[in-house]
């Protein structure tokens, strides 16, 4: 992860002197395909006798004002500025977009530069250029080529992007489809450019046909290409120089964070109706868990792009909430997003809130993991807090194997697994993601296992839960007395989650009862690492699902634990208390509010989960299991008719 305190400020005179360079290649350049095909057949040019050009080309500063149009080659000027129907004159619109991609290539080209100088590229090109490149350090100039296109074309469209998001927010709403991008060269950074510059022609011709897709063409056309751009860097040595470093350019507000899109922070407009941690009955440990996690990430550093609570342990990235159908899932996830938007408009921090739903789930190939890859980029948003939720995650993400998942199902069930565990996932602290379901054992084993804390969402468990939960929802309008009940004390979350995490001393399920009474018979009370490791062992060799990802998920829940405490209420309601401190301040804020791990914490830590794989996993096979008795019944039956066909 690369830290802030890095930063390499890109000098405007730098940039500046660049623009000469990056106009030539939005005026006009020939490029011969190599990765991709020419994706169909540009607008047909103005009639003979009337220009190819317009009579009248834009004034902004530094723009090309020449007119050397060629019959053959790229020209993005042209392109641009032929969006409308035929008007002389270049829009605000047009100039911006040239404003925009000017700025991003020369910005790129410079980041290129120092690039090149802090790796010993710059050389290796005047060595190469005279022909002396020694023969040992053609390999080393070759990779340091490719990295340095990977960086020009990621710099390129992120700053493109983040231009046109800013200038014209209401471009937003207009949806381009482009599909992939293919022309993604790593030969040397200005071929790397032209390459994306001809890809980009090609789908302002098919996509731009009117103004109003200007934006959303290109904006689409960065999005795709700095998507492509990652996966080909994930592969790439030599780019350390680069992630290692943050570069700003201060005129703009943007700054260059390896291979992150970067953007301004902005919220969502949230239209639910929020909850109250007290008008919540039951439920102690979610509600409790999901109170102190709205708080976690109210730790996070805008600064810093870090969370103390990630570098001390104890941060819940991914959890999954699940219980039977009107146990009260849909208002925790209103009163946790109730409380995070509470706590920044008090802060003056922007929240993003985003349900994944069904209606991501779409019939066209790659459609439905485009949907929940953008789920995830757009919660996961380093300059904004956010609340990510998956709500029936059973139906939405599909079950590996399963015959019934849908391809979109399975889509989308890749794109999460790898975003929530993958070898590029950044946690940072600012967010966290929440799956819901009243049928967990449908979700594929792998996904399931991603969630690195469990909220059981078991609803009102007792007598007194009853009356209170009666109490809260019959209002105000009767005079039935309330009797011999104290409203509300059983609720008091700390008496409440004890007696909850102390009913995990030993398990519930009974296959793990079994294990558990068979491992404490032979050792003893459960009171060292290697009593307690041999007890994960005996659990393994019952359930090979219970593997190593489920060993760290319980870790995690162990170190949640350490930080048992809820920040205080008045450390979100004064900023200056705390929000407002710098990162060293609030991580040392926090370590002297942690307190010791115990054994009680492991042991209750590894019965809760391994009690929720086990209920899991018996109601998994159990579905198998009647449905393999359905198909043996239908093969039977059709045995039968078949047979008696052929009588």
């Amino acid at each position: 992860m690369s830290n802030t305190s890095d930063l390499m400020e890109l000098k405007e005179e730098l940039i500046r002197e660049k623009y000469s360079a990056a106009e030539s290649l939005l005026d006009g350049f020939d490029h011969t395909p190599r990765l991709a095909k020419a994706k169909g057949t540009p607008r047909a040019e103005k009639s003979s006798g009337i220009g190819t050009r317009r009579r009248f080309r834009s004034t902004t500063p530094g723009l090309v004002t020449k007119s050397t149009a060629r019959a053959e080659g790229v020209h993005i000027i042209d392109r641009v500025e032929g969006a409308d129907d035929g008007d002389n004159l270049t829009s605000p619109i047009q100039a911006n977009v040239l404003y925009a991609l000017r700025r991003a290539l020369a910005t790129a080209m410079v980041v290129v530069d120092q690039y090149s100088d802090h790796t010993g590229l710059s050389q290796l090109l005047k060595d190469n250029l005279g022909g002396g490149l020694a023969a040992s350090r053609q390999s080393e100039f070759t990779e340091l080529l490719a990295a340095s296109s990977v960086i020009s074309l990621h710099v390129f469209a992120n700053m493109t992007s983040f231009l046109l998001a800013n200038a014209h927010a209401d471009a937003s709403d207009v949806n381009v489809e482009i599909g992939e991008v293919e022309e993604v060269l790593t030969d040397n950074s200005h071929l790397a450019l032209t390459g994306a510059l001809w890809e980009l022609d090609q789908d302002l011709a098919i996509f731009a046909g009117s103004e109003d897709k200007l934006i959303p063409t290109v904006t689409a056309f960065c999005e795709q290409l700095m998507e492509k751009v990652a996966l080909r860097a994930s592969n790439l040595p030599k780019l350390e120089a680069f992630t290692s470093v943050n570069y700003r350019v201060e005129e703009d507000d943007f700054t260059v964070s390896g291979f992150t899109p970067f953007a301004r922070g902005k919220s969502s407009k949230l239209a639910m109706s929020f909850k109250k941690p007290n008008e919540i009955v039951g439920n102690h440990i979610a509600k409790y868990q999901a109170m102190k996690l709205s708080k976690m990430i109210m730790a996070y550093d805008f600064d810093r792009k870090l969370n103390p609570f990630v570098e001390l342990g104890g941060f819940i990235f991914t959890f999954m909430g699940d219980g039977k159908p009107g146990t009260g899932k849909t208002i925790l996830i209103q009163m946790m997003a109730g409380l995070i938007n509470d706590y920044c408009q008090n802060a003056g921090y922007p929240f993003r809130y985003q349900n994944l739903s069904t209606e991501s789930i779409d019939s066209y190939q790659g459609k439905s993991a485009q949907n929940a890859k953008a789920f995830f980029n757009n919660v996961i948003d380093p300059n904004v807090i956010g609340f990510g939720t998956i709500d029936d995650i059973d139906q939405l993400a599909g079950k590996r194997g399963d015959r019934q998942s849908s391809a979109g199902q399975l889509e989308i069930t890749a794109v999460l697994m790898e975003s929530f565990a993958g070898a590029n996932t950044v946690v940072r602290g600012n967010c966290t993601f929440g799956m819901f379901s009243n049928y967990p054992e449908n979700v594929d084993d792998a996904l399931r296992q991603r969630a690195g804390a469990r909220f059981l969402v078991d609803g009102p468990q007792s007598r007194e839960d009853y009356i209170d939960i009666l109490h809260i929802l019959m209002g105000k309008n009767h005079n039935i007395p309330v009797g011999k009940h104290k409203l509300f004390e059983t609720q008091q979350i700390k008496k409440a989650v004890a007696r909850s995490f102390e009913a995990h001393s030993k398990p519930q399920e009974e296959a793990l009862i079994k294990i558990y009474e068979q491992t404490t018979k032979k050792l003893g009370k459960l009171d060292t690492l290697a009593k307690i490791g041999t007890y994960l062992d005996n659990i393994q060799n019952v359930d090979e699902r219970f593997t190593g990802r489920a060993i760290k998920n319980i870790t995690d829940a162990i170190k949640v634990r350490a930080m048992d405490f809820e920040l205080p209420d008045e450390w979100m309601e004064k900023p200056d208390l705390f929000l407002f401190k710098d990162y060293e301040t609030k991580k040392n804020m926090i370590a002297d509010l942690s307190v010791p791990i115990t054994v009680d914490m492991v042991l209750q830590e590894i019965n809760r989960y391994a009690d929720s794989e086990f209920r899991y996993a018996d109601k998994s096979d159990e579905i198998a299991i009647d449905n393999m008795v359905r198909d043996f019944g239908r093969q039977e039956e059709a045995k039968k008719r078949y047979l008696k066909g052929k009588k």
